[in-house]
């Protein structure tokens, strides 16, 4: 899978990397195709989660020159390989997705996090039908630039008629950090968000888990609808073999590295032992599947028919 940039949406990723997480980028997945390139696939995977409608949404892509040098720190060289070639993915570069999601559940048409830019999001919601002014409530599971980003282009707000939604202790940590994503993406729009802590409900349905460690008020978020479960899982673990399968490999960009592997081994460890679906902000798109155990560690058993049904 190739996905593209045209130049204009280069220029404005470009302009948008200062506000990023330093190895967080994207290729729009609105690009054209040209005669050399493979096929695109479509950037939306829609489904229904009892009454609720959920759509994953795929803002962009990032090739990772290097791969070890964000996943698995703790590892060695030898180990990184070795797993790597036993799941058939090189060990040196690798795909990252940037996959948003819209819940329309209720009368509310939720989105949670945003991409990089403004283009990449609302490239995505054409494909898929649907507009920016659609969106009702915007949820922020935390403030990382791949995830902010598509608020706005630093002067207008891309949702114009939504209502926002993130966690305090989240908001809290950034409002005092001096990050300058923060403060072009986030601080115009305080007025207008509510701040959830644990266990609080973003709109009917959908209710705030804890996670910490990726940041220090990272949250997932629980769908229900008509007696079904889906946890959106935001950036709890980000790469489906080397997150999953060793859920105490540290992350680089996990603020507190321990945190974070004890909020990813324990989250995992619900899902797999309830069942439950979920959907990965960096999984392989349309980052939809389930968790089960696997020696030490956890395997990702990606979505086929299932929500088709």
């Amino acid at each position: 899978m190739t996905l593209r940039l045209t130049r204009r949406t280069t220029l404005a990723a470009a302009a948008a990397l200062p506000l990023a997480a330093p190895a967080l980028g994207i290729r729009s997945a609105a690009a054209t195709e040209t005669a050399m390139a493979p096929p695109a696939i479509a950037p939306y995977r829609r489904f229904r989660l009892g009454e609720a409608t959920v759509t994953t949404l795929l803002a962009g892509t990032r090739p990772l020159e290097n791969p070890h040098g964000t996943f698995g720190l703790n590892a060695s060289g030898e180990d990184f390989a070795a797993v790597s070639a036993a799941a058939r993915v090189p060990a040196d570069k690798s795909l990252n997705f940037f996959t948003p999601t819209l819940v329309d559940i209720g009368s509310e048409v939720v989105l949670f996090d945003t991409g990089l830019a403004p283009e990449g999001i609302t490239a995505a919601l054409a494909a898929a039908g649907r507009s920016a002014d659609e969106v009702t409530l915007v949820v922020l599971t935390h403030m990382h630039g791949d995830h902010i980003g598509g608020l706005s282009d630093g002067t207008t707000p891309t949702f114009a008629k939504a209502r926002y939604a993130t966690g305090q202790i989240e908001f809290d940590h950034w409002a005092g950090a001096g990050n300058e994503g923060f403060e072009a993406k986030v601080r115009p729009l305080a007025e207008k968000m509510a701040m959830l802590a644990d266990g609080a409900e973003a709109a009917p349905g959908l209710s705030a888990m804890l996670v910490p460690g990726h940041t220090p008020g990272h949250m997932a978020y629980r769908v229900e609808s008509g007696g079904q479960s889906l946890i959106l899982a935001a950036d709890t673990a980000n790469h489906y073999i080397w997150s999953l399968g060793h859920p105490d490999w540290e992350v680089r960009f996990d603020m507190d590295k321990a945190q974070a592997a004890a909020s990813r081994r324990k989250l995992l460890d619900m899902l797999a032992a309830d069942g439950t679906p979920f959907v990965g902000y960096h999984m392989p798109f349309p980052g939809l599947g389930y968790v089960e155990t696997s020696g030490e560690g956890f395997r990702f058993v990606p979505a086929s028919y299932q929500f088709d049904l």
